[in-house]
């Protein structure tokens, strides 16, 4: 089976993403994590302005709300402008609390017009509760 290039890279690091986070179990976990994967292109002429607003979302979210737990953004090689970010949140309630606060807001409007794609994929961990280290 020949199976496209584009295919094997995402898969291979969601394979890996999934083997770290199955490291390390958090067995207390009683509510179901949001866990999603947000694919995103960017117009390539704004991508470093793009980074810049993404960098000061990401650093706010995992400092100021307990509830987020991942937001782990990676750009593609062969295409820069493609990324995908994983993200984990407690609950879904943390996930409608982030989605509401300031700094995701900021980020929300101030990269609208820098998105030509946005894919929002909402998925189910291998093994639920499970904390990056």
């Amino acid at each position: 089976m020949n199976i496209p290039k584009a295919l094997v890279r995402p898969t291979l690091f969601f394979g890996a993403a999934l083997a770290l986070i199955a490291c390390h179990t958090n067995p207390g976990t009683q509510t179901p994590q949001k866990v999603r994967l947000a694919k995103v292109v960017i117009d390539s002429t704004q991508l470093e302005s793009y980074k810049k607003i993404l960098k000061e979302e990401i650093e706010a979210s995992v400092q100021k709300e307990p509830g987020v737990l991942t937001l782990y953004a990676v750009f593609e090689k062969e295409r820069p402008s493609h990324l995908t970010i994983l993200e984990i949140y407690a609950s879904e309630e943390a996930y409608q609390s982030h989605i509401k606060t300031p700094h995701f807001l900021k980020y929300k409007n101030g990269t609208a017009a820098m998105v030509k794609a946005l894919e929002l994929i909402d998925a189910d961990p291998l093994i639920p509760g499970l904390k990056i280290k």
